[in-house]
């Protein structure tokens, strides 16, 4: 029977993110997924690296500040997946006033005092670029958060912890546990029983049920929080995104997406199941309604290409309105029976990281605290890349250039070796996605499917018809046999 320092529940950010310190630390790490990593969660957020402007509203003023510590952090160890975003704040009349917003701004820059994104402003009436969009105008402000692609920076966080001895084992769903005094039995679901000297539950949605088959009888409980998103054409040109006050004072944010498209996003809608991550035309209509509340492009729910909804485990704590409900970590430690149990509630992609060393500790794994400055795979840009990058030009689309770079960064030297021309890349299946790329995903980043690849891996599913979507699964699976 193998045996493992720790085995992880759950393949989301929370989890390869615990993975990755943990081996690390030079643990034995054994990472369980029923689906694909990223597969539900963790792939369905705004893709933002932030410390919650609207957190501040709140008084959740140590979430702010550490959002804001780990999106340094982020920016340092991963540029090629998180890059800066300024964000444009149109003013309303009936909406927050002026001096609030301003407030909140200028403690969000004081919380930021040492970090490298430029402080917040006014925009200037000469500024054409974000407010042409707009369908009249307003007062503006600005400010600078980050964006990530969150699918990569869950798979990345896996790589890099397989690179160091862990084993990740997806499409494998953990069954259920027993424990003596020195180890946990666990048995899974490709047949395997093992042995660990800890778990930790990072199950995400499913964390509250994945209790009773570890023997836990836990009373804490999850708020189910659906957040939907919309991609409809883009609203503008440029590199900046909107955050759009509404009139039930949420916000809505509209960012650029996939170089041709704005995602619109989120909802916060209690749900009472995992499985109900899916939107509604009520939505559609709500983020819809949002942008035609400030831009001159007016949408409709008939504009929408590509629409996602993700189910947040959030701890329970008692606040009636689901956006009012902490987005803070609790981690809940069981040690009174033996072997160590950690479950996760909550959590968000920017703070995993922290989440992960904070987990690792509460555990009482011994080893160096690294993640804060380890690069994550292809994140160790150098100049002489950069010039290796710039000579690609000489055969290689400059537009196919920045969507490999922006994804592997230095890894896609390894992925596309010695090759000199387009062809040496293999079958080209449309979009600007080749051969080699799958089998690099393959290989290298656990992918199994066309829709790992199109969705996760990629957004390239926005790009390829439905026929190329098919040959792309073909080739996925066949690459399994």
């Amino acid at each position: 029977m193998d045996s493992f320092d720790l085995l992880i529940i759950g393949g989301g950010i929370n989890g390869t993110a615990i993975a990755r310190d943990a081996a690390i630390r030079r643990a034995t790490v054994l990472l369980v997924e029923k689906d694909d990593l990223a597969g539900h969660t963790s792939s369905a957020s705004s893709k933002l690296v932030h410390g919650g402007l609207r957190y501040l509203e709140r008084g959740e003023f140590r979430l702010v500040r550490e959002g804001l510590k780990e999106r340094e952090i982020l920016l340092r160890i991963a540029p090629h997946i998180v890059r800066p975003l300024r964000f444009v704040l149109p003013q309303l009349k009936g909406l927050r006033p002026r001096w609030m917003l301003r407030a909140g701004l200028l403690l969000y820059d004081l919380f930021s005092l040492r970090g490298s994104l430029p402080r917040s402003r006014g925009v200037s009436p000469r500024d054409a670029e974000v407010r042409a969009p707009l369908a009249r105008p307003v007062p503006l402000l600005s400010y600078w958060d980050a964006w990530v692609d969150d699918a990569r920076l869950v798979v990345l966080n896996a790589v890099a912890a397989a690179e160091l001895g862990a084993e990740i084992a997806t499409r494998t769903e953990f069954l259920s546990a027993t424990r003596d005094d020195r180890v946990w039995t666990v048995r899974l679901s490709d047949g395997r029983t093992i042995a660990a000297k800890a778990i930790v539950n990072a199950a995400g949605p499913w964390v509250a049920e994945t209790l009773p088959r570890l023997g836990s009888d836990s009373q804490s409980k999850v708020r189910l929080v659906k957040g939907s998103h919309v991609v409809v054409p883009a609203l503008w040109q440029g590199e900046h995104g909107y955050i759009l006050q509404q009139p039930d004072r949420r916000i809505v944010f509209a960012l650029p997406f996939h170089g041709r498209f704005t995602l619109i996003g989120t909802t916060d809608t209690p749900v009472a199941r995992p499985e109900d991550a899916a939107i509604t035309a009520e939505e559609k209509r709500y983020l819809c309604e949002a942008t035609d509340r400030y831009f001159a492009r007016q949408d409709a729910p008939c504009d929408i290409v590509w629409s996602y909804s993700g189910v947040r485990a959030l701890f329970d704590d008692g606040a009636s309105d689901p956006s009012a409900v902490t987005r803070d970590y609790h981690l809940e430690l069981d040690d009174a029976r033996g072997p160590k149990l950690l479950s996760v509630f909550g959590g968000k992609i920017t703070t995993a990281r922290a989440l992960a060393e904070e987990a690792l500790d509460r555990l009482g794994l011994d080893g160096r605290r690294a993640t804060d400055w380890l690069s994550l795979p292809g994140g160790d840009l150098t100049p002489a890349f950069l010039d290796w990058l710039n000579a690609l030009s000489a055969w290689m689309p400059q537009p196919l250039i920045a969507r490999l770079s922006r994804a592997y960064g230095t890894r896609l030297r390894d992925m596309i070796g010695n090759a000199a021309r387009l062809s040496d890349l293999g079958r080209d299946f449309g979009g600007g996605l080749y051969e080699t790329e799958l089998r690099y995903l393959s290989t290298h980043e656990f992918a199994r499917t066309g829709e790992d690849v199109l969705w996760r891996r990629t957004k390239l599913g926005l790009d390829l018809s439905e026929a190329e979507q098919r040959a792309v699964d073909v080739w996925m699976r066949a690459a399994r046999r």
